[in-house]
């Protein structure tokens, strides 16, 4: 089995965060959420993993270094490509088309995360996973029959044809047919609103006599702007109790109250402070004389005398506030 990552986007909802760090680099609770999807579908696969292939953009020798950790703490082998330009879903698997070999393979996209019992039918032609949403409009969905046999795929209707989302996780049991149909697009040129569309390869594939069978997940997590980070940062807090795997024993917590479901790396100090509930502080880190609450403070940061809810604060930030001297008299009212 293999497992393709496509990443090549920046993610530009969640700037300025993603102008240094793609975003699926972004930690969630102490991990990049590309980490937590491969985690989660290596522990649910019951074979061998025997390669990891990342698609990337532009990003630079660090980030492949950090992708290449991914794959090495799971004992696979990794290898890089690139998508130098943003023509569709199908065009950015196929730029990892020499990893489409006989045999099985994973398609997941690194936008998002989920909670879901992932099962993988070796019988099965492809596994599409879905959810259920209130508005399909902005997502590919499926059409099912009663046996959650796949009838039709639709790419972003603005009429309604589904509420079956597809969250971007595929199970393939042979990657040279779906390489085949995906090189079919691009060799005729056959695009859907402007790109190549992972979802018409499908529609093809279908229509030659794959057997798609749609497979629900139980929660779906999206990280795409900086309000949703902080949900799903919330709760991947809440689902990965106890609270004291979420703090290091590297941790240096001083004359503070923690508040938990809270995740603090190796290395950080917090200093008379209150921290949480749903805070993730990265590694080597220092939080003094700070509340926080409900924010993700990522790796080597300095933050002293904040107040600080609903925020997300990047890598090596440096923020101090002075402290004020003040004189106010009676009846006066002052709001910072």
């Amino acid at each position: 089995m293999r497992i393709v990552i496509p990443m090549a986007g920046r993610g530009s909802r969640l700037r300025p965060h993603t102008l240094t760090v793609p975003k699926p680099l972004i930690p969630i609770a102490g991990k990049p959420m590309v980490q937590r999807i491969v985690e989660e579908l290596t522990s649910a696969y019951a074979g061998q993993i025997e390669e990891i292939a990342f698609i990337i953009g532009d990003f630079g020798a660090q980030v492949e270094a950090d992708l290449q950790e991914v794959a090495t703490a799971l004992n696979t082998k990794c290898s890089i490509y690139h998508q130098h330009e943003p023509l569709g879903t199908a065009h950015a698997i196929l730029c990892a088309a020499e990893r489409l070999l006989q045999g099985p393979c994973i398609v997941a996209f690194a936008d998002t995360l989920f909670q879901a019992d992932f099962q993988f039918d070796d019988q099965a032609d492809s596994v599409i996973w879905v959810k259920k949403v209130e508005d399909p409009s902005a997502y590919g969905v499926v059409t099912t029959n009663a046996a959650h046999e796949v009838l039709q795929f639709v790419e972003k209707s603005p009429v309604f044809v589904s509420d079956m989302a597809i969250v971007g996780i595929y199970y393939f049991r042979d990657g040279v047919r779906l390489k085949k149909e995906l090189q079919f697009l691009i060799d005729n040129n056959i695009k859907e609103k402007g790109e190549f569309q992972l979802t018409t390869a499908l529609e093809n594939m279908k229509a030659a006599g794959v057997k798609f069978k749609a497979a629900m997940i139980d929660e779906w997590l999206d990280c795409g702007n900086k309000e949703h980070v902080l949900h799903t940062n919330k709760r991947i807090l809440e689902i990965k109790q106890p609270q004291e795997e979420l703090i290091s024993k590297d941790a240096i917590i001083e004359s503070s109250v923690i508040i938990p479901p809270c995740y603090i790396g190796p290395g950080t100090l917090v200093r008379n402070s209150v921290v949480g509930p749903y805070v993730s502080i990265g590694s080597n880190s220092k939080v003094e004389n700070t509340v926080i609450k409900n924010s993700l403070v990522q790796e080597e940061s300095v933050i002293n005398g904040g107040h600080f809810d609903d925020s997300m604060i990047g890598n090596k930030v440096v923020y101090q506030r002075k402290f004020e001297e003040l004189s106010i008299g009676d009846y006066t009212t002052y709001t910072t």
